[in-house]
């Protein structure tokens, strides 16, 4: 399966539009690893994530995701949400932001697949 192009600027990579919730681990040409922090309260910076990844939960609060515009995608309060140790397949997600709305800090590993 061949994936889309992707259209958005590297300006809007993770780490260059949201340093502040997004810390690299570790990159080679087939993976990278993305640790991302969201403390309560806190909204990242609009960004991007270009590739499909594996996401590990360390902590995981309730969320709001919304796309770079500020409509809202998803809010995750009503619904269940991942608990520590467990793992799920997250898609490219275009331009959006996600506020962590609950009192739990929310920290991921996203382990990126360059070339799924």
């Amino acid at each position: 399966m061949e994936q889309a192009a992707w259209t958005w600027p590297d300006s809007l990579d993770a780490l260059e539009a949201a340093p502040e919730t997004h810390r690299l681990l570790f990159e080679n040409d087939t993976v990278r690893v993305l640790e991302t922090t969201i403390a309560p309260g806190q909204t990242t910076a609009v960004h991007t994530h270009r590739w499909p990844s594996i996401l590990y939960f360390v902590s995981m609060g309730h969320s709001v995701r919304r796309d770079a515009e500020g409509t809202m995608l998803v809010d995750t309060r009503g619904d269940s949400i991942p608990q520590p140790g467990s793992a799920a397949w997250g898609d490219a997600l275009p331009p959006h932001t996600l506020e962590n709305v609950d009192t739990v800090g929310i920290h991921v590993i996203a382990v990126e697949l360059k070339n799924p």
